[in-house]
């Protein structure tokens, strides 16, 4: 992306889970649980996890990534803050990622939680500013499908 441009993008996926709203919402708030499905990864190692779930909380993340990646040995940070909870239907966070040091984007995301008669349906719409060297749009929304299927592994498997 152009040095000093900012794209702004926003997405909303949607996906059911057989889970009742309780066991989804457990899975957005508990850290272990979390980490599981929202931290690991095969293409960076984590290097910090930290979750205070609690409005005002904040929650850290860091990668290294690999040496098969475009980017050996490059930190990733994502540090973020707990903005609204409802339990059982509702969490809103914001969040600033960052590469090497340098600010790549800033995000709103929301996850919104609706029994379904099945189970529950997650609507997460997430609100992007993204800088220079940033992931984009559309990697940003190809990697928040592939959080939620983990996510779906998770609380299903």
């Amino acid at each position: 992306m152009p040095d000093g441009h900012v794209t702004h993008a926003t997405f909303t996926i949607e996906r059911s889970y057989k889970a009742d709203a309780a066991k989804l919402f457990e899975a957005l708030s508990d850290p272990a649980i979390k980490r599981r499905w929202y931290a690991a990864s095969d293409q960076t190692e984590l290097v910090a996890f930290e979750s205070d779930f609690r409005p005002g909380g904040a929650q850290h993340l860091g990668y290294r990534f690999g040496d098969d990646s475009p980017f050996p040995g490059v930190s990733l940070t994502d540090d973020g803050i707990f903005q609204a909870i409802v339990p059982g239907s509702r969490v809103v966070t914001t969040s600033m990622m960052a590469i090497g040091g340098a600010p790549m984007s800033v995000s709103l995301t929301t996850f919104e939680l609706f029994a379904n008669g099945e189970g529950t349906d997650l609507l997460c719409t997430n609100q992007v500013a993204f800088f220079e060297n940033a992931d984009g749009p559309v990697m940003r929304e190809h990697g928040w499908r592939v959080l939620l299927d983990k996510l779906g592994e998770v609380i299903e498997g």
